[in-house]
């Protein structure tokens, strides 16, 4: 983080001290994040989520879901 604070991790209406000043992303197994996307410190992405190129990420985005460039969630097909 640019601000040097300890990365807090936000789970539901939950928010969990890591300790850390550096951490990356969580990703969950075969999530996809597109070219040029930004990952914010401590951004949680749900299994089987994708994320459009050029999006800028924070916090949880769920499972099973697509997160476009507008910010706007859509969830996947279950088929």
């Amino acid at each position: 983080k640019g601000d040097r604070s300890l990365v807090t991790l936000r789970v539901g209406t939950q928010r969990l001290e890591t300790g850390l000043k550096k951490m990356g992303a969580l990703l969950g197994d075969y999530a996809e994040i597109g070219c040029n996307s930004v990952l914010n410190p401590g951004t949680i992405i749900g299994r089987n989520t994708q994320v459009y190129p050029l999006t800028m990420v924070r916090g949880t985005i769920p499972p099973d879901c697509i997160l476009k460039q507008n910010g706007s969630l859509v969830a996947k097909n279950k088929s």
